[in-house]
């Protein structure tokens, strides 16, 4: 039944190899648990308040609880209804947005509601046709240079989360390597012991490589901490440990189970913004929000489906329209449970390079999801350092086809070279993907080749300029 359902021998797949791929993508991005309500929990609204019942004190609890349930719920609905290999929980980088840049200037209520506000609109988009044609509207070739970017971004995010690659904050220079140009402390002795380790077993085609990667270096973490007492790198309110552990420090938790608390749940005002901000300020922020969603996901979707080789030789990935809404829904469902917007996780791509093919994986991951809710204690066991080896080598899985881009075609070259290098360089997706737009229709152009722009391209591309300018036109509209 389960093979018929999510066709695991046509695409070539196992149920152990779902089931594998579905718990390392857990592993890879279980993080988001702890670092949501960090980010969302500890910043204050508009009002002076933070997230959560009277708002006089952070409830990083209670956002990790609501954080794990709507994660863990969408994945499953990904694998049920889109049967992709491809998790969603609480976007980074939007949430930071969220906390700084909305929550900010209203209340967290108000903040929610426009995220709401541009699911809502994100799902119109998809049921009326025009995201999914957007989607099929990009060049084959720029998809396989948004794929080859994304791939050396998570691997810059193992990189920076391991500590092994750290920003300056100062001189010409944004980073370095390890604290200062040197490599300190044993967490880093783990990254590497890691590294090496799925390395030797990637190599030896042994089953299970990540998994087993992650697992041993976990339990090599629990030890050492457990042997030198390293303590977290950041220490409140203000001291570094250039020498500790990224986010969680790896301690066997006194408590293995925890019982979750999901008051966030429904705590949301559609249109209470408008009511704080201008109209205009208001609507800006939606497009914002709604560009960033909605090639975020493009890029995504399209990197997975590449390195699963679920993509035909029309470029055109199976069951399109209800992976894109379900990511959709997922941004309603994030504003709804007071997390910020949830989207597809490109860590995802480490499932995928366990093996995973389909949406029996990500059902796997979420059903892991709904456990962490009361197991929130044994998942801060797994540091960074232990699970992000498995980005960077999934990182190289994905650069590896950087070989089918058409580098004599300029016109498709230098859109894939913008698209590749700004994705890690700017930590966007986005940023990537609209350089990469609006060069090659630019190009196009220059070249007398108007004809062979999609319609839908030149708009998007049209849109990306207006996103790339927002600060000008804020500034220009008051």
């Amino acid at each position: 039944m389960l093979d018929s359902y999510f066709k695991i021998s046509e695409r070539g797949s196992t149920v152990g190899r779902e089931i594998r791929g579905g718990i390392v993508t857990f592993f890879t991005m279980a993080y988001i648990v702890a670092l949501n309500p960090l980010i969302i929990g500890l910043s204050k609204d508009g009002d002076g308040k933070y997230l959560g019942g009277d708002g006089s004190h952070p409830n990083l609890a209670m956002i990790a609880a609501a954080t794990a349930l709507i994660a863990g719920v969408l994945t499953i609905l990904m694998g049920f209804v889109a049967n992709f290999p491809i998790a969603l929980a609480t976007g980074l980088g939007l949430n930071t947005f969220v906390a700084v840049g909305i929550a900010s200037k209203m209340t967290w209520a108000d903040a929610m509601g426009l995220i709401v506000l541009e699911g809502l609109i994100i799902t119109v988009l998809v049921l009326t046709g025009f995201r999914t044609a957007v989607f099929r509207a990009v060049p084959q070739q720029l998809k396989i240079a948004i794929s080859v970017g994304i791939g050396l971004f998570i691997a810059l995010i193992g990189l920076v989360d391991s500590g092994f690659v750290r920003r300056t904050g100062a001189g010409p220079v944004p980073v370095t390597l390890g604290d200062n140009g040197t490599l300190v402390g044993w967490p880093i002795i783990i990254f590497a012991f890691g590294l090496f380790l799925m390395i030797a077993l990637l190599v030896k085609k042994v089953k299970g490589a990540l998994l087993i990667g992650i697992a041993l270096s976990t339990v090599l973490a629990v030890i050492v901490e457990s042997a030198f007492k390293i303590g977290p790198n950041f220490m409140p309110p203000d001291k570094i440990n250039p020498k500790g552990w990224g986010l969680n420090v790896p301690r066997v938790p006194s408590k293995i189970v925890a019982k979750p608390d999901f008051g966030l749940l429904g705590h949301f005002s559609l249109l209470g913004s408008f009511g704080r901000i201008s109209a205009i300020s208001a609507i800006l922020l939606v497009f914002t929000l709604l560009l960033s969603d909605f090639f975020d996901t493009v890029g995504t979707v399209t990197a997975i489906a590449n390195e699963a080789g679920l993509v035909d030789s029309q470029g055109v990935i199976p069951k399109t329209e209800q992976i894109l809404l379900v990511d959709s829904l997922a941004a309603v469902a994030g504003g709804m449970g007071s997390i910020s917007s949830n989207t597809s996780y490109i860590e995802s791509a480490s499932g995928v390079g366990e093996g995973a093919r389909t949406g029996l994986a990500s059902i796997v991951t979420g059903i892991c999801f709904l456990f962490t809710t009361f197991l929130a204690p044994l998942v801060a066991v797994i540091p960074y350092e232990a699970a992000t080896p498995a980005l960077v080598i999934v990182g190289f899985l994905m650069m590896t086809q950087i070989k089918s881009v058409d580098w004599e075609d300029l016109g498709i070259a230098i859109p894939a070279f913008l698209t590749i290098i700004l994705m890690p360089f700017t930590y966007s997706i986005s940023v990537g993907i609209g350089a990469g737009f609006v060069s090659h229709v630019v190009i196009r152009f220059v070249q007398g080749r108007r004809k062979e722009i999609h319609p839908l391209l030149l708009l998007v591309s049209g849109l990306f300029m207006i996103y790339f300018l927002t600060s000008p036109i804020n500034i220009w509209i008051g």
